[in-house]
């Protein structure tokens, strides 16, 4: 079972470094049809938005060529959750040491323990899209992650799948731009009140970023 499991990554390594040679290096830059904030809406299920700007080392370690940063609060001081978290990171293309670094290493690194992690079903206008499911606890407080990748006309979740995907691309169609969304709602009252929002805003987001990434 063990020696099934490393096939994946490595059968992928070794196609990768094949590929890479093939195409990565003269792969094109394509740019975004229209900024991640203005395709983004402002105010998303009665939550306002607010942008947040990272520090400029964060923006270098993360390689992204564009993000969002965007806080959302609710000023219904009743609601299940008084606000959401929203990042769109954004590579018009990937190269060594500019890829895209998956939230299952990055959240751990900021305090947060996963308890729970699976895919879930998000509706969308061309059919639902799987994403990724994380439920977090740091100290005495939880919260509900989804995150996808977004790109080239795809929506996915798995990451080897989406290497797979990149290196094909970065060889055949000389293409490896990429989006990795995600979005997290505190737990106050319930993880499937979380949810329920989290869905919402995932089916709104996948939508928008359609027309806002490079084309297909």
């Amino acid at each position: 079972m063990t020696a099934t499991r490393a096939w994946p990554p490595a059968i992928i390594l070794v196609v990768g470094a094949v590929l890479a040679t093939a195409g990565v290096r003269t792969q094109r830059t394509l740019p975004l049809r229209q900024e991640l904030g203005q395709a983004v809406p402002a105010e998303m299920e009665g939550f306002r938005g607010r942008d947040l700007r990272l520090r400029e080392d964060e923006v270098q370690v993360a390689g992204v060529s564009s993000y969002l940063a965007r806080l959302f609060q609710n000023p219904d001081t009743t609601s299940g959750s008084p606000y959401f978290a929203l990042y769109v990171g954004f590579y018009d293309r990937q190269s060594r040491g500019r890829t895209i670094h998956s939230p299952k290493n990055c959240l751990p690194g900021a305090g947060w323990e996963p308890l729970v992690s699976s895919v879930a079903q998000i509706p969308a206008s061309g059919g639902s899209v799987t994403v990724n499911r994380y439920l977090l606890q740091k100290g005495t407080e939880q919260a509900l992650v989804l995150y996808w990748y977004q790109g080239r006309g795809r929506v996915a979740s798995n990451e080897y799948l989406v290497k797979w995907d990149l290196l094909r691309d970065a060889a055949l169609r000389r293409r490896s731009d990429e989006a990795l969304v995600r979005i997290v709602v505190p737990i106050r009252t319930s993880e499937a009140q979380a949810f329920a929002l989290a869905s919402r805003i995932a089916e709104q987001l996948v939508g928008a970023l359609h027309g806002a990434l490079p084309a297909a």
